[in-house]
């Protein structure tokens, strides 16, 4: 990374210029415990930096909240739906109140995997192939087309919930299931077969990529948030040529959804060195297993700076 690039990562506001912020977390999604986990450590590290915080754990009195507080900018840190779908953008849009993050339509289509995927296909973008199940018809038909392992997904949750790797028409057909408990529409992908990746990005920067490694099937929700022996590696592991690639591939990728701010890029890469793009979030996890300041850190920005950079990027989109 630059000096250039570098530079571009800090905040050069200071902390009571942003006025009233508003941290938006907890919610009604099924990521909520890790959203509460997320914002508790927002919250902690804008209140150190001297910002003027109001934490409001999202619930039906959230509008009354954002009225009566007098607030001037919001950070969100829901993760799912209601906070990452365009949602809260709208209601936020509404009151004229800034906020970070990518805006209404990024924020929609990021949360919509299967959507996603047709953005990035229009434009030559590599992701594995898919289809949509509604049916054990489906699931018989996707097996037969797209072969075995296959991964299964609710289409609009996060955080690995509702997912599962299956290597049988009777196995898709449970997980099928089990994911329509979360979503009304499933995906079921082609398995990659190979290392993951996940690239952060910030402020129009991309981030150094982190190689993950766990000894599960694959990094579900136990791997990210609970496990201790998921590995990371900082340096990622690819050569200079490989890493340039995926990073530029990471800007693309972002640039077709429109992710503004900040936000991290998930990748599979296959045997012969090919790189697929899985999904984008638009509000990562703030936790202490957390990828993004992991790459923060990487980038030489320790937690506190990572949040006011996210937050000073609310200023200069919407500001």
């Amino acid at each position: 990374m630059t000096a250039e690039a570098y530079a571009k990562l800090h905040s050069t506001i200071a902390p009571q210029d942003f006025g009233r912020v508003a941290v938006l977390y907890g919610g009604k999604s099924a990521e909520r415990e890790v959203s509460l986990k997320s914002g508790a450590a927002v919250i902690d590290a804008l209140q150190s930096a001297g910002v003027d915080v109001v934490a409001i754990d999202v619930g039906d009195d959230l509008l009354t909240r954002l009225l009566n507080e007098k607030i001037d900018r919001a950070f969100i840190i829901l993760h799912g739906r209601g906070g990452e779908d365009g949602s809260m953008q709208g209601l936020l849009e509404c009151l004229g109140i800034p906020y970070t993050g990518s805006g209404i339509l990024a924020s929609a289509l990021a949360m919509d995997k299967l959507r996603t995927k047709q953005v990035w296909q229009s434009l030559g973008i590599p992701t594995p192939l898919h289809t949509v199940l509604a049916s054990e018809a489906d699931c018989i038909s996707a097996g037969a087309e797209l072969g075995f392992p296959l991964i299964v997904k609710p289409a609009h949750e996060g955080s690995s919930i509702g997912m599962a790797k299956v290597s049988s028409v009777a196995e898709l057909i449970a997980a099928w299931k089990d994911a329509a408990n979360y979503d009304s529409q499933v995906l079921v992908e082609q398995w990659i077969q190979g290392p993951e990746f996940t690239v952060a990005v910030l402020r129009d920067q991309v981030l150094p990529p982190i190689a993950l490694g766990t000894p599960h099937s694959f990094y579900d929700y136990d791997a990210k948030y609970l496990a201790s022996d998921t590995q990371y590696r900082i340096p990622c592991g690819l050569d200079a040529a490989k890493e340039q690639e995926l990073i530029d591939l990471t800007a693309r990728a972002c640039d077709a959804i429109g992710i503004a701010g900040w936000g991290r890029v998930d990748v599979m890469q296959d045997e012969q060195g090919r790189f697929w793009l899985l999904e984008v979030n638009t509000a990562p996890g703030m936790t202490d297993h957390s990828l993004v300041p992991m790459a923060a850190r990487a980038a030489g920005l320790d937690f506190q700076q990572l949040v006011l950079a996210i937050l000073a990027a609310s200023v200069e989109a919407r500001g």
